[in-house]
């Protein structure tokens, strides 16, 4: 007993030892910490989720791309979370998005964001106030989902029918005859002012997303962002979105970011192609510290079966890539 008494009392000596040298029982392949007492480096990564929109692209009835089997294959390509698109979904009952959770949370995956389509750039008062009603509502589908954010647009003048007239114009429009792009800001100024104390109830971040309308440039994003100030509306930046000097622009919204939307366009763009150069973009997003998600939105011809994966490699090691900090 003695000689076990000595054995086990040597062994803690040893082991003392060597974790005042840095050193670890489990293996010789563990960091020391360095002279100054800092902590090993490791690699801290935005996480990467894909928007439901990706399977489906409003290509045929949404039935044949239902959101659950949407849950299955980003679980399966191996994403961190998923975005969902209303648009997409087959139902608002309380039982259907409980279905939803439940699935998307036994497969791994964050429900971390939901896109909404909405529009405030109307004349028509009683057009607003709907708008607003319908609003809140997508705020309140947020909230059962436990989805943090949501993406919001400004709505645009509607003066050109068809959108993909308006793609091939380059998302610019004639301004409704009789009115002025000042009053199409206080229109959705005001509007989204009133769903702000629904987000804040619901802890649902609002989105304002550079979505074509108001919403075009950045500067137009900021203005509203801005003349609002609240915490409970920030922006979703779309880096698919800006057709022109697109870097600076996404520049400008960095730092009021919650969240990325990555565009990808393997096999041509359904409307347009936009070479995106996403060492870049992640580079813009890590001098403002962003530390959110980053969406994919799958938004070209090939078969999002072997697409999204690709945009998901892409996007991951875009934003992976130079993310080593102390902590």
């Amino acid at each position: 007993m003695e000689s076990t008494r000595r054995s086990f009392l040597k062994n803690a000596a040893l082991a003392a030892a060597a974790t005042g040298l840095g050193l670890s029982c489990s293996g010789g392949n563990q960091t020391p910490a360095d002279e100054k007492g800092s902590l090993p480096k490791k690699i801290l990564r935005n996480r990467i989720g894909v928007s439901t929109y990706s399977f489906w692209q409003f290509n045929g009835p949404k039935e044949n791309v239902p959101i659950e089997s949407c849950i299955d294959k980003a679980a399966m390509m191996g994403f961190d979370g998923i975005e969902f698109l209303l648009r997409q979904m087959q139902s608002e009952d309380n039982s259907y998005l409980q279905k939803l959770k439940r699935q998307a949370f036994h497969a791994g995956l964050d429900i971390m964001g939901f896109s909404t389509h909405q529009g405030f750039v109307f004349p028509d008062k009683k057009t607003r106030d709907e708008e607003i009603a319908k609003t809140i509502s997508q705020i309140e589908v947020a909230y059962t989902l436990g989805i943090p954010t949501m993406r919001l647009n400004t709505g645009r003048w509607n003066t050109t029918k068809s959108f993909d007239d308006l793609m091939a114009n380059k998302g610019i429009e004639p301004i409704l005859e009789g009115y002025t792009v000042e009053q199409g800001f206080e229109w959705v100024i005001d509007a989204i002012g009133k769903c702000i104390p629904a987000a804040e109830k619901c802890g649902v971040v609002l989105g304002l997303e550079n979505h074509w309308g108001l919403g075009r440039t950045a500067e137009g994003v900021l203005r509203i962002v801005n003349a609002i100030n609240s915490p409970w509306l920030q922006i979703t930046s779309d880096t698919g979105n800006f057709l022109e000097n697109q870097y600076e622009q996404l520049e400008m919204m960095a730092p009021k970011t919650f969240l990325i939307q990555a565009k990808t366009y393997f096999g041509g763009g359904k409307w347009y192609t936009l070479e995106i150069d996403y060492k870049r973009v992640a580079e813009i997003f890590r001098k403002v510290d962003y530390r959110g998600y980053v969406s994919i939105e799958f938004e070209g011809n090939e078969d999002p079966l072997t697409a999204v994966p690709k945009s998901l490699e892409l996007i991951r090691e875009a934003f992976d890539k130079g993310n080593l900090q102390t902590v």
